[in-house]
């Protein structure tokens, strides 16, 4: 068996095709059970993001778990197997699980560092065990990828400065706009990212922002929360003609803002409006960017931009490239180590068919015997295994996963007649 991942991430596709592989929360448990059910995945784990949509697997064999999770992303986004394949990546065991450490660490997401990343593979690891699609193997992969996230963050200085998709949009913003202190900002979506956006536009010293959101009452107490504007999710078309920035983070699924609606909202406006679209499906249809004095950019952009990032924190990547050899070396020997055990218990539990055995052959001899002295014999024999039995145990546990680890295993196997 091997542990595999396979998908398309920021770095491989488009946001065009990034979008259509999305998997929401409500459908996880669908796409789980789907994966499952065929042949050749043991456990998977999903992991879907604005940044990423990639499955992790226990493969009974690699070319038919990447058949099954190719198919898979196929069905559920609709793209034909020829277009989706060249943007999948693929990778198995220790690159498998290094690529994980790496996802949880944040040296592979768009913005270096983002701290969002960590809860998101929290997630979907606990919605994978709920529906019980990760179990033994992945358990324990996923434990460890949640201590590298911790372990780069607080070792290394990776999530310094900006370090959340939502702190780049508006760091972004500030840099094309030359500040944005006396702009007026619009924020539509008040969910996890929407609050992110806010906070940024907070501490960036934005004095005038107006939060949007479907449901009222969210909005109105992000909005309470960072001292902003609440506006009425109706009132959208209005709020585009008054605003100088507009950051669109909802989780609609699709668009919200189009062609039409901008055009007539900035029909008499002279000033220029930038868009921020960090939603994944967009909120912004692409064709707004061609409006005159409208400027959209979108999650492609955002990663270009944050590029920057990568190169003048090079050293950090080095430290937690560092941090994430030590972990992968830990989760093997660990992973041994379990598998050991099993060998273990069979050995103990054949050597204890064995004396039970001849407890039982010897019993006529034994039937005079008290209670208390057929105990005492039980015991000896019983201690007497197990002082047999400890030390082959310890060395099989120890020598785990290396080729010393290997040849005692074969040979107890055969010594002992083990399946």
């Amino acid at each position: 068996m091997s542990i595999v991942v396979i998908g398309v991430n920021h770095r491989t596709g488009p946001v065009e095709l990034l979008e259509k592989v999305m998997i929401s929360d409500g459908g996880m448990p669908k796409a789980l059970h789907s994966l499952i059910v065929r042949d050749d995945i043991r456990e998977a784990v999903v992991l879907s993001t604005c940044n990423r949509t990639e499955v992790y697997a226990v493969a009974e064999r690699f070319h038919g778990a990447y058949s099954d999770i190719r198919d898979f992303l196929c069905e559920t986004s609709g793209i034909p197997a020829d277009e989706i394949t060249p943007h999948l990546y693929s990778q198995h065991d220790d690159d498998a699980i290094v690529h994980l450490f790496e996802v949880a660490s944040g040296i592979d997401s768009a913005v270096l560092g983002e701290t969002e990343i960590v809860g998101q593979v929290r997630g979907a690891w606990e919605t994978a065990m709920a529906e019980g699609s990760s179990r033994n193997t992945l358990n324990l992969l996923f434990r460890y990828a949640l201590e590298v996230g911790k372990r780069a963050r607080t070792e290394t200085a990776i999530s310094r400065s900006t370090a959340s998709v939502s702190h780049a949009a508006v760091e972004m913003a500030r840099e094309i706009l030359g500040t944005i202190e006396e702009k007026k900002v619009l924020v539509i979506g008040a969910g996890e990212m929407g609050e992110g956006v806010a906070t940024a536009l907070a501490r960036a010293g934005a004095h005038s922002v107006t939060v949007m959101n479907r449901t009222a009452s969210r909005g109105e107490t992000l909005a309470d929360k960072v001292g902003a504007r609440v506006a009425p999710f109706d009132d959208l078309q209005q709020e585009l003609a008054k605003s100088d920035v507009v950051v669109a983070c909802t989780g609609a699924g699709g668009t919200i803002i189009d062609h039409e609606m901008v055009s007539q909202a900035r029909q008499l406006v002279e000033s220029p409006l930038l868009i921020v679209d960090i939603a994944l499906p967009r909120d912004v249809d692409a064709s707004v960017g061609t409006l005159a004095s409208v400027t959209l950019r979108d999650l492609d952009d955002l990663s270009q931009w944050a590029q920057r990032g990568i190169e003048s924190r090079a050293a950090e990547v080095d430290q937690v490239r560092s941090i994430i050899t030590e972990e992968v070396d830990r989760f093997a020997l660990d992973q041994a180590q379990r598998q050991a055990a099993p060998l273990v218990a069979q050995l103990r539990e054949v050597v204890e068919a064995l004396r039970v055995a001849e407890m039982e052959r010897f019993g006529t001899r034994l039937s005079d015997m008290s209670d208390e002295h057929r105990e005492v014999v039980e015991s000896i024999t019983r201690g007497i295994v197990a002082k047999l039995l400890h030390s082959p145990s310890v060395r099989l546990r120890e020598a785990a996963g290396t080729p010393q680890g290997e040849r005692l295993s074969a040979a107890v196997r055969d010594l002992f007649h083990l399946d």
